[in-house]
């Protein structure tokens, strides 16, 4: 596995992207295993990206309080401390993308990682140019609700509201309301939430809603459940019987818009 790159932090001046213009985005890679982090650094540098790597828990948390990365790619099996509680840390210092990784395949692992919000779950083997493809989905979507450089400087925008009954989102501001109470949704959820919102009353397979609401045309489908579940959780009176976002059996999913609306 070779010597562990602790607290290691490469390229720790930003580079600057391939316009020649702002810095290039900022991705934290962590993982003990050399190898494993030597590719994939060397594969985002080759995409543009300004890489940093950290082998252990308390590395990682120190990189992150040192300069908050733009996305950070996380091995579970960590020295020090494990990924979650290296998920847990870093975002309680400002909202960072996660790409979580590990040898840990089962769909239990899966779930959780996701549960605690990450952003996308990527198993070992995997392909480094599918992990750099992934990366910059997540990017964008993180970048699309207002998440990285420059955007203190741009011009106000108009406010765009969705309701539906006692819901309510705000897509400038990337806020969500249930009777007027703020809901803590996740960037995913959100997402999905600001999509079924817009497209009341449609169904959609769970591959549409990975493809339409997170741009991704390849991936694990069971993401999709476990988003929605999160959200009936959030947002149904009753989640074992959800009234909301209805399961359309043989299809995927729907948001039920039926004007006596009582969430």
């Amino acid at each position: 596995m070779g010597t562990p790159d602790t607290a290691s932090i490469v390229g720790d001046e930003p580079a600057t992207d391939r316009d020649g213009g702002e810095p290039a985005l900022d991705v934290l890679v962590v993982d003990d295993d050399a190898t494993v982090a030597e590719v994939v650094a060397a594969y985002l540098t080759r995409a543009g990206y300004s890489v940093r790597r950290a082998a252990d828990g308390p590395s990682a948390v120190a990189a992150a309080a040192e300069r908050l990365p733009d996305l950070m790619v996380l091995d579970l099996m960590l020295p020090g401390f494990d990924g979650y509680e290296v998920h847990q840390r870093v975002t309680a210092l400002g909202e960072v993308p996660v790409i979580m990784l590990t040898a840990r395949g089962e769909e239990g692992d899966r779930i959780l990682g996701l549960q605690v919000g990450a952003d996308d779950y990527v198993t070992k083997p995997f392909s480094p140019r599918e992990l750099v493809l992934r990366a910059g989905s997540v990017l964008r979507r993180s970048r699309g609700r207002g998440r990285g450089r420059g955007q203190g400087s741009e011009a106000p925008q108009s406010a765009e509201i969705l309701v539906l009954g006692r819901l309510e989102v705000d897509l400038t501001a990337h806020q969500a309301r249930l009777a007027g109470e703020p809901l803590a949704l996740t960037g995913r959820e959100f997402d999905l939430l600001a999509f079924l919102m817009a497209n009341p009353g449609q169904a959609f397979s769970r591959a549409e809603l990975m493809q339409q609401v997170w741009g991704w045309s390849f991936g694990d489908q069971s993401t999709v459940t476990v988003h929605v579940r999160r959200l009936r959780e959030k947002i149904e009176p009753d989640p074992a019987a959800p009234s909301l976002i209805v399961t359309v059996w043989g299809v995927g999913y729907r948001l039920e818009a039926p004007e006596d609306v009582d969430a």
